[in-house]
């Protein structure tokens, strides 16, 4: 496929309608005899829901959630603190998928930035709990937790990065400090989602047109940044 000289068509993603829901996770009767550590995760994202912590809960609640006893969690984790790690770097690589699999997808009319910031809000909307688990232990998440978020954010930042530079050297262009500027877009959308994760969603689409334009706005001061002048 020919690749777009077009900043917006190159990033393209899809309507996130598009985009298949996880399903919501089936509680047995019973205790279950095996289990795995998918199940395990799913009950934990059914017990915190949008609003609780990982922090807030118990192994027991987790354990009776998911069917099974106690001891039997101890097969997959040694404690709860290990299973709110291990789901939120989970959380980070479904996500990164998402968007991956929707830039691949993307419709040429669509840009990178409503787009991308379009699932980004979706997600949020179809509250599969992945993108309010790592933006509520990112804000209110113990030390360890926080830094569990923070790796993601950087794997995100990364790959947004590299793209960014790929795109630049097709067109001939060039962004100052690529790094920061995937840094600064990537702290801007993760904050606009802290921020409108309890709003109704009808009034997340109001901070959803701003955050695509202080992007552009980001893109474009780089491009054209006088060096001089900020030294």
């Amino acid at each position: 496929m020919k690749p777009s000289s077009n900043f917006d068509d190159f990033f393209e993603l899809p309507d996130p309608s598009e985009l298949a829901p996880m399903k919501a996770p089936v509680r047995t009767v019973g205790r279950k005899a095996t289990i795995t550590k998918e199940e395990l995760f799913e009950a934990t994202l059914h017990l915190i829901g949008p609003q609780k912590s990982i922090a807030s809960l118990s192994l027991r609640e987790v354990a009776r959630e998911a069917g099974i006893a106690p001891n039997s969690f101890y097969r997959h984790f040694k404690d709860l603190d290990q299973l709110a790690i291990e789901l939120i770097e989970r959380s980070g690589l479904v996500l990164r998928q998402i968007l991956h699999e929707a830039r691949l997808k993307a419709p040429k009319q669509s840009s990178i930035i409503r787009s991308s910031v379009e699932v980004f809000i979706e997600q949020l909307n179809v509250d599969e709990g992945n993108l309010s688990l790592l933006l509520r232990e990112g804000y209110t998440g113990s030390d360890s937790y926080k830094k569990a978020v923070e790796s993601q954010l950087n794997y995100f930042q990364q790959e947004l990065q590299d793209d960014l530079i790929r795109l630049e050297r097709f067109n001939n262009s060039k962004l100052a400090h690529p790094d920061l500027v995937a840094k600064a877009i990537t702290q801007l959308v993760f904050n606009m989602g802290a921020k409108v994760i309890d709003l109704p969603q009808d009034e997340r689409k109001l901070v959803a047109e701003q955050t695509m334009i202080m992007i552009r706005m980001i893109l474009e001061g780089s491009r054209h940044l006088d060096e001089a002048k900020i030294k």
